[in-house]
């Protein structure tokens, strides 16, 4: 009888069924906390006001519209995660400003940190499709319950621009006006005060001037960069002269007159400072010499966090210009050519705001016009340059209850 398949298999289903009663019994073997008392969920995240928040204009005026719900929680999540975003952005640049970035452990801290901000930033530009599921017809059916309210309004994201770095000579006008004539009281004095704190630029900026490496009485990389590029130019030029006359030497002649005066403008401090006074540069001199030198050594172990940070800097400018070609397409698509809800141009005046104007860290992207054959670069000895391996430490800094957050 034990070998009929019959049994066999009705021995195995009550084996299958003893698991699945055991399986339950453990799922059900925890102890509700929230029964004996204390915070829980809803009150935790205040959630009776955010649920209570979304009051339609259209409603409050006897027409409710039933798109206008999404195109409140749509915007009132953006303004959260723009408050998150300014939440990690100034402890970012707390850390610098308290020079606790002196302990280079502290890296990490920011790397992570910036690298939020720039996970934040990429939802923030796919979360556009959710309001696009709404037509240009659905926004027209409440549009004008919302004037003049407009998104330029959006004290925080003003913030952000200026905390990041957005210069203000850089920005384009709102209506022949200055951007805080569209703002308020207490707004205008935040307004005010973040444009007198420290940005990230700026910071940033005093952070690479300090690149080891760049001292002249030290490793010297400028110098032994500027020295190696303009010798393996004059190699350039000399296989170039070799060649027979034809219009294929022409054109590398030519390109190479190209790549002389591009070099020659690099090594050139004081052409750097005009076109850093016109701002089309936005690093300082000595801070671009300690950016390229952390392009170039990004493998060494002393680079590889600084360089992780650069290129976060350089997505968050990346992303940042992402989500306003998304907010230009997405009005052009909703209004066409037509006024903003605040009074504005609409498309026109939002399309003008993509562009490098608002790049901050532009010097960043830049960079790769200056690459050259790795033998070009000034060689490094581990056993000469330690600075390579040792990192700097402040057990004071790295433990203070200071930067215990």
């Amino acid at each position: 009888m034990s070998g009929c398949p019959y049994f066999q298999r009705k021995h195995l289903l009550a084996s299958k069924q003893q698991v699945k009663e055991d399986d339950v019994d453990g799922a059900q073997s925890g102890v509700n906390k929230a029964s004996k008392g204390g915070i829980v969920y809803g009150d935790y995240l205040q959630l009776d006001k955010i649920v209570s928040s979304q009051l339609l204009q259209s409603e409050l005026k006897g027409n409710k519209i039933h798109d206008e719900h999404l195109f409140i929680v749509t915007h009132q999540a953006y303004e959260l995660w723009f408050k998150q975003i300014l939440w990690e952005l100034d402890s970012v640049r707390e850390i610098f400003i308290s020079r606790h970035v002196r302990d280079e452990r502290n890296m990490l801290k920011v790397n992570t940190r910036t690298h939020r901000i720039v996970m934040i930033f990429k939802l923030l530009v796919d979360q556009f499709a959710v309001l696009e599921t709404m037509t240009a017809l659905d926004f027209f059916d409440f549009r004008e319950y919302l004037a003049p309210a407009s998104g330029f309004q959006s004290l925080q994201f003003r913030l952000l621009e200026n905390k990041i770095g957005v210069p203000d000579s850089q920005r384009v006008p709102y209506n022949r006006r200055h951007y805080r004539d569209n703002f308020r009281g207490q707004d205008i004095e935040l307004l005010l005060q973040s444009e007198k704190e420290p940005t990230l630029l700026q910071l940033v900026e005093k952070w690479l001037e300090r690149t080891p490496g760049l001292e002249e009485d030290g490793f010297n990389f400028w110098g032994k960069l500027e020295s190696n590029i303009f010798e393996g130019l004059r190699r350039e030029k000399d296989k170039i002269e070799q060649k027979p006359d034809s219009e294929m030497k022409e054109e590398l002649m030519a390109d190479f007159i190209k790549q002389k005066e591009l070099f020659t403008c690099l090594f050139d401090e004081k052409r750097h400072n005009h076109l850093l006074s016109k701002g089309e540069r936005r690093l300082s001199y000595k801070a671009l010499q300690g950016a390229l030198m952390i392009y170039f050594y990004r493998e060494e172990p002393r680079f590889q966090v600084p360089f992780q940070l650069l290129t976060s800097l350089m997505d968050i400018d990346t992303l940042m210009t992402k989500w306003r070609y998304n907010h230009v397409c997405m009005v052009h698509r909703m209004i066409g050519s037509k006024s903003g809800t605040g009074g504005s141009s609409g498309y026109q005046y939002l399309r003008s705001t993509v562009s490098d104007r608002y790049k901050v860290f532009v010097d960043l992207f830049n960079l790769a016009t200056f690459l050259v054959p790795r033998d070009w670069v000034p060689k490094l000895n581990p056993n000469e340059h330690t600075f390579l391996y040792t990192a700097e430490c402040c057990d004071s800094s790295y433990c203070s209850s200071e930067d215990s957050d």
